[in-house]
């Protein structure tokens, strides 16, 4: 049953963590790089991180639970458990504070030099570092495991 479990927190591991750098360095570069139209592809690429969004929350909290269920008494001495829960803190400001603000400013008309548009660089810049962080630290648990060794 142990390995039974390992092998489905591995499996979510990777199809969170692969998922967040397929998304983010082959997929959304590429629909930059062969779109003509940048708001389409801007918004294809919204679309895309909105899906992997879900994915991560889907993903982060069963891995979250398992560790907090595997862990019981030692659980929030795991640096483990604090990087999963800082992931997920980081995918559920994106998906619903920064997402949600980028559609109201486009929903409003980006200008060049506007406000608009300025508002929506900095928001964009945000959720980029964020999104940054996120892939580190998902390579970080990928690179030393969900487990900790015994």
């Amino acid at each position: 049953m142990t390995h039974l479990l390992s092998a489905f927190e591995r499996i979510l591991l990777t199809l969170w963590v692969g998922g967040l750098w397929i998304t983010g360095y082959l997929v959304v570069p590429a629909l930059f790089a062969s779109l003509d139209n940048r708001m389409l592809a801007g918004d294809l690429a919204g679309s895309v991180f909105s899906l992997m969004s879900w994915v991560g929350l889907a993903c982060g909290g069963l891995l979250l639970a398992g560790v907090l269920l595997r862990e019981r008494n030692q659980g929030f001495k795991a640096w483990r458990l604090w990087v999963l829960a800082a992931m997920l803190t980081i995918v559920a400001i994106g998906l619903f504070v920064l997402q949600p603000q980028m559609q109201v400013l486009k929903a409003q008309g980006i200008g060049p030099g506007s406000a608009q548009a300025i508002a929506f660089g900095r928001i964009h810049g945000v959720s980029s570092t964020l999104f940054l962080i996120n892939s580190i630290l998902g390579l970080l648990l990928v690179g030393m495991g969900i487990r900790a060794p015994r």
